[in-house]
């Protein structure tokens, strides 16, 4: 039965590549990026046991190409090269092609990254290139390639020529730079920790300097163009806000949330936040939309919301959930992405923001077709002008500052998508990623706090995904829907996890999610932590977690930030002296930089000031919350379920409150937390 289901399975895969005149062994994944070149006249292979042995017997080297399905540079690559008959005829004949997923295999990505770094000096991106001897070992690394010269740099037809020459008349300085290239990468995997050293009790301030140093006062947000949103800087400063009241932390997170909120980084028709701005501006994106930036960006705005009750911050988490549901959600999980490129009819070829654009014209006769008078009035509130503001005579939306608001932007946005409605949505990756799915879900929870609604929400996804991707007492990275699920899960996707199961415990005090967490963060401990030090992945290469997280929050900082939680709900010192090592090990980073590692920043302050975890039975549990909440800042008080009436209040290592009284709690709370 099961060779007939085979049989029929690829009959069907034979007729469908009838179609095209090339078809790959990559027609056989279930990745949609690879699916995305199983065309190409490229020989392309995934990265399995047999491409490398392919290699080694027919003594090719290998041209290992990284990317994922919604990039754009990944695409023009694709265009330029990987569909071009004269690279395909040298890569065919000298090489053995490997294409991996970095969203299906980040571990491989991940030490692909660092091997660029380590060559280059400088981080990468994607798509990541990579050739490699035929025994695997990498020496020579770049990101985007264009075929003929380019942008000042070498083609990648002179590029796979050069080394097949070198293959054949100096081989010995190929294999010179691959050993040098394993060395150093083996003596960086072999260093225990980069030196230690106090870390001082002002952290909040100079992280808020460090933020202030690349600061751009003019357009709020961190660095120049291309500027990525940074959502775990924004969520720091909130948190060093609630801790001390410092007005210079929230005036850094408040000015950047409104002014992307007002910016075309953000979709003002159809909401969601695409994953980064191209210009220092926040006016023209990069348009792909990805699910984890709205994940961090979702909690940013519902914390901001929770300080500031600004109208604005509640109407951002109503809008990118919308979006979300809308073009993400399925079976109450949440695939990973969507394109920046759509079909362009006036070119007939894909163009990047081709759906999300307007000219001038078209915008307007929308505008006048839905009886909108105040037409000029709108179009200059979103920016839409005749010579345009992204390609000549387009423009991305964006809100002018300088217009006056109309007052009737909801029928004004349903004829501007009525435009839209008449192309094609980009396309969208549908994977379903552990750790992503958990970072969106995890936001919803912290979201239900402005809209009890998405409390449901949350958990029917948190149950649903873990349905999926925990399987048999296995986590699995990734899944398609109506597929097996394969790559079992790194430290990112437990990390992401059991940080949306803890504040799945905390918004329902339900015992499961508490039990699930601490079992989630044992088998972290059992499975990447070995002498005292973090790893991402060990298979296919053993890759160092790190506490860096700017543009992407860092999972060992999650995970910090969980030890710290289970510690004082477990009452479990090994959990806490676990975050004294790591946050010991990381300390001269910490100390020097610490605007680079924002999430680990606030895990130092969680870890200086200490987790207030109040216990009790829910319903007056319940009750004390709500007072809590309109009384007290503390970014860092739990609380947990028990059979007693009674209130108790704890550290991780004392309690210091025990009793009914309400009022008589929460002051010896505001006591504790003044010391």
């Amino acid at each position: 039965m099961k060779k007939m289901i085979i049989l029929l399975i690829m009959a069907v895969i034979t007729m469908q590549a009838k179609n095209y005149k090339y078809t790959n062994e990559l027609i056989y994944q279930n990745s949609p990026y690879l699916l995305q070149h199983a065309h190409n006249p490229v020989d392309w292979m995934p990265w399995s046991k047999e491409a490398f042995e392919k290699a080694k017997k027919e003594n090719k080297m290998i041209f290992l190409s990284i990317g994922y399905s919604t990039c754009h540079w990944c695409h023009v690559m694709e265009k330029e090269s990987f569909e071009n008959l004269q690279v395909a005829k040298i890569l065919n004949k000298n090489y053995i092609s490997i294409k991996v997923d970095r969203e299906e295999m980040p571990s491989i990505d991940r030490h692909f990254q660092d091997v660029y770094y380590l060559m280059n000096k400088r981080a990468g991106g994607w798509p990541l290139t990579i050739l490699l001897t035929p025994e695997g070992k990498p020496f020579f690394s770049a990101t985007y390639i264009p075929r003929e010269p380019k942008y000042g740099r070498a083609g990648l037809l002179q590029i796979l020529e050069y080394f097949v020459k070198m293959k054949k008349n100096n081989y010995k300085k190929i294999i010179d730079t691959a050993d040098d290239v394993e060395k150093y990468m083996k003596l960086s995997q072999e260093e225990k920790t980069i030196g230690k050293t106090k870390i001082s009790e002002n952290l909040a301030k100079a992280f808020i300097k460090g933020v202030e140093k690349n600061y751009d006062k003019n357009n709020p947000g961190i660095g120049i163009a291309p500027k990525f949103p940074h959502a775990s800087t924004i969520n720091a400063l909130l948190d060093i806000y609630k801790l001390d009241g410092d007005k210079t932390a929230l005036k850094l997170a408040d000015d950047m949330l409104s002014t992307m909120a007002k910016g075309g980084i953000y979709d003002q028709i159809e909401g969601g936040f695409y994953r980064y701005s191209t210009d220092e501006r926040w006016m023209i994106p990069h348009f792909e939309k990805m699910l984890y930036t709205n994940a961090e960006l979702l909690e940013d705005y519902a914390k901001a919301y929770e300080i500031t009750k600004k109208p604005l911050y509640k109407n951002m988490v109503n809008e990118i959930v919308t979006f979300v549901d809308k073009r993400f959600e399925k079976d109450s999980v949440y695939f990973s992405a969507s394109d920046a490129d759509s079909y362009d009819a006036k070119t007939g070829e894909k163009e990047e923001g081709a759906y999300f654009v307007y000219t001038y014209k078209e915008a307007k006769d929308a505008l006048i077709r839905d009886g909108l008078k105040n037409y000029k009035d709108i179009l200059d509130y979103y920016g839409i002008t005749k010579d345009g503001n992204f390609k000549s005579g387009e423009s991305n939306p964006y809100i002018n500052n300088f217009a006056k608001v109309p007052t009737d932007l909801k029928e004004a946005k349903k004829a501007l998508i009525k435009v839209r409605d008449t192309k094609k949505y980009p396309f969208i990756d549908d994977k379903i990623l552990t750790s992503w799915n958990a970072l969106y879900i995890k936001a919803l929870f912290i979201a239900s706090d402005i809209n009890h609604n998405y409390l449901k929400k949350a958990s029917t996804s948190l149950n649903e995904l873990l349905k999926k991707v925990y399987l048999n007492g296995t986590l699995y990275h990734q899944v398609l829907l109506g597929k097996e699920a394969k790559v079992k899960a790194n430290l990112e996707d437990y990390s992401f996890m059991t940080s949306a199961l803890l504040i799945a415990y905390e918004k329902t005090l339900d015992k499961k999610y508490l039990d699930l967490a601490n079992e989630f963060t044992q088998k972290s401990i059992e499975k990447f932590y070995v002498d005292k030090t973090w790893y991402f992945s060990f298979e296919p290469f053993k890759v160092k977690a790190t506490i860096e997280g700017n543009s992407y929050v860092s999972s060992l900082s999650v995970m910090i930030n969980n030890l710290l939680k289970l510690a004082v709900f477990e009452e479990n010192l090994s959990y806490q002296n676990l975050v004294k090592d790591t946050l010991e090990n990381n300390s001269l980073f910490l100390s020097k930089y610490p605007a680079n590692f924002p999430k680990a920043v606030d895990d130092y302050l969680a870890y200086k000031d200490g987790y207030i975890v109040i216990k009790s039975k829910k319903n007056p549990l319940l009750e004390l919350k709500n007072s809590i909440k309109s009384q007290i800042y503390y970014p860092y008080i739990l609380y947990k379920s028990t059979k007693d009436n009674t209130y108790l209040a704890c550290k991780v290592d004392a309690c210091f409150a025990y009793g009914d009284d309400k009022e008589n709690i929460i002051n010896k709370i505001k006591d504790e937390i003044k010391r």
